[in-house]
C-alpha cells in the first residue's frame, strides 16, 4: 500500500478559524492560523503570492535533471506525478510543499522486481511525528480522513518515509516554511484590496456628507433621517448608481469628502507589500511586474537571481534527499541540475569556456575535464 485514496482532509492542527468566517477575509494576521487557511490567503487568494509560488514550483518541475550513471530510471519516477495520470510532476509538488510549509514527504512504491516504480508526494500538514523517550524520531504518522498509516524510522529498504525539511531554530523535527514570513504582508495586500474594491463599489469616489442646514435652526426627526438614509442608499449608494443626480430638498446640501493623506497613502503600502510577499518567497520582484527599472537587462539578472538564489538550492536539497534515499535499490545514484541547460545559466557557461580556452597552460584533455566532456584518446 504505497498511498492511500481518499479525498477527506486530516483535520489540521492548532487554531481553526470560525466556519462562518473565510480565512482570506480576517484583516490582521493570526499566527496561530491553520496552514489551510494561510495557502488559502496566499497561494489561493492573493495574485502575487499565487504567481511568484508558481514560478518558483513550475520553474523546479521544469528544469533539466541528470543523472549519474546516465539515462536511469529514477528519471521517470522525477517527472510522473505518482498517479498515472496528467498533473504537477513530483519536484513540483515537493517544491510547493517545501516553499509553503518547509516540510516535503515521499513514499515509495516498490513493484514486482523490487525496485521502486512510483514516488508519492505526501500533503505534508497531514504527517505528524511520533518521538521515543529521548526526543529522537520514532516514526511518521500520515492521516487522511479515518485512514490512518504508520511508517517507522528504521534503516532498512522501505521500512521509512523521505522526510526532506528547511531549516526550522526553534523546531528540532519540523522545516520552517515561507507562509509565516509572508503572512502579514499578504494580510496588508489582501485588505487594500478588498479597500480597493469597497472604493470602487461606491462609485469610484470616498464618501461624501449630506449636510441640513434650515434657516431656522430645526433638525431631521428621526422618521425623516430614516427615509432619507434609506432614499440615499437605495438610489445614490453603489457603482450602479455612479454619477446620478441628486435632488435634495430645502435645506440638504451635498459635501463631498476628498481622500485624506493617510487614505492616498494606501496604494504605496500595497505595493510595499507585494515586494514583501515576493521576498518572502524568494523570487525578485522585477519579475512579478512590479514597479521599478524594468529593463531588458535587469530582467535578464533578475531572472539569473531567482535561478542561483532560490531554484537550484531548493533543487540541490530535494535532489540530494531523493539520491540518497533511492540508493537503498540503486547504489551510487546521484540526481543533479544540468546547469548548462539553463538558459538563465548560459552567460555562466559562456564564461567558462571563455576562461579556459585561454588558459594556455592547460593542455586539451585538462581543457576538457573542466569543461566535462569526454577526454580524448
Amino acid at each position: 500500500m504505497p498511498f492511500l485514496r481518499t479525498k477527506s482532509a486530516a483535520p489540521s492542527a492548532g487554531p481553526r478559524i470560525p466556519s462562518g468566517i473565510p480565512s482570506w477575509a480576517t484583516p490582521l494576521v493570526d499566527h496561530g492560523c491553520s496552514y489551510a487557511g494561510q495557502v488559502q490567503a496566499a497561494y489561493l487568494t492573493n495574485p502575487v503570492a499565487a504567481r511568484a509560488i508558481r514560478m518558483v514550483t513550475e520553474g523546479a518541475g521544469g528544469a533539466p535533471v541528470v543523472t549519474e550513471p546516465g539515462d536511469h530510471p529514477a528519471l521517470a519516477l522525477l517527472a510522473s506525478c505518482g498517479f498515472g495520470a496528467s498533473g504537477p510532476s513530483l519536484l513540483e509538488t515537493l517544491a510547493g510543499h517545501m516553499l509553503l510549509h518547509g516540510n516535503a514527504y515521499v513514499d515509495v512504491a516498490v513493484g514486482s522486481d523490487g525496485l521502486p516504480a512510483a514516488l508519492f508526494a505526501l500533503r505534508p500538514e497531514r504527517v505528524s511525528i511520533e518521538v521515543d523517550g529521548e526526543g529522537w524520531p520514532a516514526a511518521h504518522v500520515y492521516r487522511a480522513g479515518g485512514a490512518v498509516r504508520r511508517y517507522p524510522v528504521a534503516a532498512a529498504v522501505g521500512g521509512g518515509l523521505l522526510h526532506i525539511r528547511s531549516f526550522h531554530p526553534t523546531d528540532d523535527h519540523h522545516g520552517a516554511g515561507c507562509l509565516g514570513a509572508a503572512a502579514s504582508a499578504v494580510a496588508v495586500h489582501n485588505a487594500a484590496t478588498r479597500w480597493n474594491k469597497a472604493l470602487l463599489d461606491n462609485a469610484a469616489r470616498p464618501s461624501g456628507a449630506l449636510v441640513y442646514q434650515p434657516g431656522d435652526g430645526s433638525t431631521l426627526s428621526p422618521d425623516q433621517f430614516q427615509r432619507l438614509k434609506h432614499e440615499m442608499e437605495a438610489a445614490f449608494a453603489g457603482a450602479a448608481n455612479a454619477g446620478r443626480p441628486m435632488l435634495l430638498e430645502g435645506g440638504l446640501s451635498w459635501q463631498a469628502l476628498s481622500l485624506s493623506p493617510a487614505e492616498m497613502d494606501f496604494a504605496g503600502m500595497r505595493e510595499a507589500a507585494a515586494r514583501d510577499i515576493a521576498l518572502a518567497l524568494g523570487v525578485p520582484p522585477l519579475l512579478l511586474g512590479m514597479k521599478g527599472d524594468n529593463t531588458y537587462a535587469n530582467y535578464r539578472e533578475a531572472n539569473v537571481a531567482l535561478w542561483r538564489l532560490t531554484l537550484l538550492p531548493l533543487l540541490t536539497r530535494l535532489l540530494g534527499a531523493l539520491a540518497v534515499h533511492l540508493q537503498w535499490w540503486w547504489p551510487g545514484l546521484v540526481l543533479k541540475v544540468d546547469r548548462d541547460a539553463v538558459p538563465a545559466l548560459s552567460e555562466d557557461r559562456e564564461r567558462l569556456w571563455a576562461q579556459v580556452i585561454a588558459a594556455d597552460f592547460l593542455d586539451g584533455n585538462e581543457k576538457r575535464r573542466i569543461l566535462g566532456l569526454e577526454i580524448g584518446q
